[in-house]
């Protein structure tokens, strides 16, 4: 017997288009926050039928007031179908059971990896202006990325400064990490090993108090009371070291996401390094 999600799902899937994905889709949505960002920059407003929820937070995403003008959806396949979209953005972290529903139903889903390095990225966005047919827009995104990370490197001219990337839980961007790429052109010595961290972890409190790195890439807490996670942000402990270390703000809006959030964080990382050598 057809569960109740099953019946809503063949009631919706009347409504998609037979056949193939349209060359050039005019119906989009994005399940994915990075994706969202992506597409948000090289289609057209037309073409964008729906964003993952997740880029309305202004805490985590660069484009939280463009994604409040347009709809969204909570990633549920009957949401996703009413909407009639000619293809699907998702990731390999995006509901699989979602993913497999679409698929049942014909809806084109093209699935991405998160990119661990500037090129990988570059590459994801060409690919995304491929399927919605906005080549032209990519390339000159893509040619701003390279212009504003060339120009960010030619202001390395001192020795890295010894830095670490530190977020809500204290998580630490390590090694591999696009974060990590970026830190080195930059200007940076990504000290995350030193902690133990390779990839992606959690740096423990008390071996960063106990040997703190010259510079610190903190993220904020949101506005209003903190979460437990934020409050490590802000713990005494760091303050008690500020004549040890120096703090940067490092929004956690540009750890994620590569994408046209790398002008962002390439933005962030120059000011930080330039902030911290005026300051010696």
């Amino acid at each position: 017997m057809l569960t109740r999600r099953a019946t809503a799902l063949g009631a919706i899937a009347a409504c998609v288009p037979a056949g193939a994905a349209h060359a050039t889709p005019i119906r989009v949505v994005s399940l994915n926050p990075c994706l969202d960002t992506i597409l948000v920059h090289v289609a057209d407003r037309s073409q964008i039928a729906a964003l993952s929820h997740y880029a309305r937070e202004p805490g985590a995403s660069t484009i939280a007031d463009i994604a409040r003008t347009l709809p969204f959806t909570y990633e549920s396949a009957e949401e996703i179908v009413a909407l009639r979209p000619s293809l699907v953005l998702a990731s390999h972290h995006s509901g699989l059971a979602t993913r497999q529903a679409l698929a049942r139903l014909g809806v084109e889903v093209a699935t991405y990896g998160v990119p661990d390095s500037v090129e990988a990225s570059i590459a994801q966005i060409a690919d995304v202006a491929r399927r919605v047919g906005r080549q032209q827009n990519a390339a000159t995104l893509i040619e701003r990325i390279r212009a504003r990370l060339a120009e960010a490197e030619r202001g390395a001219t001192r020795r890295p400064i010894k830095a670490l990337v530190f977020q809500a839980r204290g998580l630490v961007a390590g090694e591999g990490t696009l974060a990590d790429e970026l830190m080195r052109r930059i200007g940076f010595d990504n000290v995350a090993a030193r902690y133990g961290v390779h990839q992606w972890g959690n740096a423990p409190l008390e071996l960063l108090i106990a040997d703190p790195p010259e510079l610190l890439l903190a993220g904020s807490a949101a506005p209003g009371a903190p979460t437990s996670a934020e409050r490590m942000l802000s713990h005494p402990a760091l303050a008690s070291i500020a004549p040890r270390m120096r703090r940067a703000d490092f929004p956690a809006a540009c750890l994620y996401c590569g994408g046209p959030v790398l002008l962002q964080t390439t933005r962030v990382l120059a000011a930080a390094r330039d902030a911290f050598w005026a300051g010696r």
